[in-house]
């Protein structure tokens, strides 16, 4: 399976949580295609540094989806978009994650 990679930013506000499994879970879930979004650098690369993995998740885990890609779990704030919403964070927040959800099952 082939997939694009953007970045976008997002707004986060981690406390305690990040995302943690170990080597074998890990290689399962890549070849099942579990694993939907990492925290990645300026480059789109994958990345454990903070402040672009700001929580140390495992192998810079953002978010995965259940085994049928049916549920997706993720760390950032996709709802959090809006003209005065996280000013702090420039660009375009709005993942379309929710209309995405919709339109596919339409």
């Amino acid at each position: 399976m082939s997939r694009s990679a953007i970045s976008i930013p997002l707004q986060v506000s981690h406390g305690e949580g990040r995302f943690v499994a170990d080597q074998e879970i890990m290689a399962r879930m890549r070849i099942r295609g579990q694993i939907a979004t990492q925290y990645v650098d300026e480059s789109g690369v994958p990345s454990m540094l903070i402040p672009f993995n700001p929580n140390g998740s495992v192998n810079a885990v953002e978010g995965i989806t259940s085994p049928d890609g049916r549920v997706l779990g993720k760390m950032g704030h996709s709802e959090r978009i809006g003209e005065d919403i996280a000013k702090n964070v420039s660009g375009n927040k709005d993942q379309q994650l929710f209309e995405a959800g919709v339109a596919y099952y339409k």
